[in-house]
């Protein structure tokens, strides 16, 4: 008879570099949560039967380096906090001692552990969630697998390899991966587009931080696009090369589309989102508003309007012309609207930061809901 299925299953996760960054947190200001922490443990809350079960190594505290009290008040806010989000683990571990002390309840040491090594959990299906191999090798020695969590592309060292189900550097990874979920994966897409006027491969992430960058050559143009990834918090890299020698009409109408297709791509079939995003962005002596909806139905309405026909050498025109190409493109509604008068700089600028921070709202998805916004069925 197979008992595993009779037996509890637990989830081991450290807390520094892996919930909050790595660093001594003795004080509130230094409480710095990881990137999808929070959505990623709801699911796997949610959608698994797994036992939360926070270990970790904490060196010194009690020590006048450390104090218990610098500790336990950052330590109570971040399991509020989760707490406060849906997450409460069912068991804490720390272990305060010192490297040199050798303690054997100090990771890799199982001596906090062992109550779970009595046989009433199932450890080959439990998982260690860490960022350093001492975790990966605390998972060896309870008999569970272990889930790197490294910020860089890391080759999974010789020893480790069997032990190591899983490495990466996102939560959503590690929520997808547990929960067999796809719809908790990062949403990404990859979009090339090869004319006789441009040549564009671009990549977005829906579910990033804000890093990347788009080069097409055109300084004012980058300098927007720049806006978009920062304030979107999309993570988009993509090479233009376009043909400048004639001007930049056809550089920036295909990389509109070509920006519009991967967020389409990206969103699929865009189950659990917000559809409808809306900001407004004051910038100096103007502001801009932008609303938008993936509708599936492009149209893009626009009252705005510039001082000068070209802010350096770029052609303020090109700026409708972009919205409205990545509207069609994305078939989505989009509407922009900004005050008369301002530095025609500023009013640019304002509608960048406002589109990208609408389009942040639009594609964000609603935490443990999966339907499509629409009494359509479909969008």
């Amino acid at each position: 008879m197979d008992t595993s299925r009779h037996r509890k299953k637990a989830l081991f996760i450290d807390r520094d570099g892996v919930i909050v960054i790595e660093d001594q947190i003795d004080s509130f200001e230094k409480i710095i949560y990881k990137p999808h922490v929070f959505e990623a443990l709801r699911e796997i809350s949610r959608k698994t039967d797994f036992e939360l079960v926070l270990v970790s190594n904490q060196d010194g505290v009690g020590t006048p380096s450390f104090p218990f009290e610098a500790f336990e008040g950052p330590m109570e806010r971040i399991l509020s906090t989760l707490a406060g989000e849906g997450i409460v683990f069912d068991d804490i571990n720390v272990d305060y001692s010192l490297p040199e002390d050798c303690c054997p309840g100090r990771k890799p040491g199982t001596a906090m552990l062992s109550g779970y090594l009595d046989g009433s959990y199932d450890m080959a299906s439990s998982f260690m969630v860490g960022d350093r191999l001492t975790d990966m090798q605390l998972a060896q020695n309870i008999g569970a697998k272990g889930i790197w969590y490294t910020p860089e592309r890391m080759e999974i060292p010789e020893g480790y390899r069997d032990a190591i189900a899983l490495s990466t550097s996102s939560w959503l990874d590690i929520a997808s991966y547990l929960t067999g979920d796809g719809s908790c994966a990062h949403r990404t897409a990859s979009i090339s587009r090869d004319t006789k006027e441009t040549r564009i491969s671009l990549d977005i992430d829906l579910d990033g931080t804000g890093c990347g960058r788009i080069v097409t050559g055109i300084g004012f143009f980058d300098h927007m696009l720049d806006q978009v990834v920062r304030h979107s918090r999309c993570d988009i890299s993509g090479s233009v090369e376009g043909d400048l020698y004639v001007d930049c009409h056809h550089t920036v109408e295909d990389t509109a589309i070509v920006l519009g297709e991967a967020v389409l791509t990206a969103l699929g079939e865009k189950r659990g989102i917000e559809r409808y995003g809306f900001d407004i962005v004051p910038m100096d002596d103007t502001a801009a508003v932008a609303a938008i909806d993936f509708s599936g139905r492009p149209e893009f309405m626009q009252e705005f309007s510039f001082r000068y026909d070209y802010i350096g050498d770029f052609p303020t025109e090109l700026i409708r012309h972009f919205f409205r190409s990545f509207s069609s493109a994305a078939r989505c509604n989009l509407y922009l609207e900004a005050t008369d008068g301002g530095d025609s700089h500023h009013t640019a600028e304002a509608l960048f930061k406002a589109f990208a921070r609408a389009l942040r709202k639009a594609v964000r998805r609603i935490p443990g809901d999966n339907a499509i916004s629409s009494t359509k069925g479909v969008l």
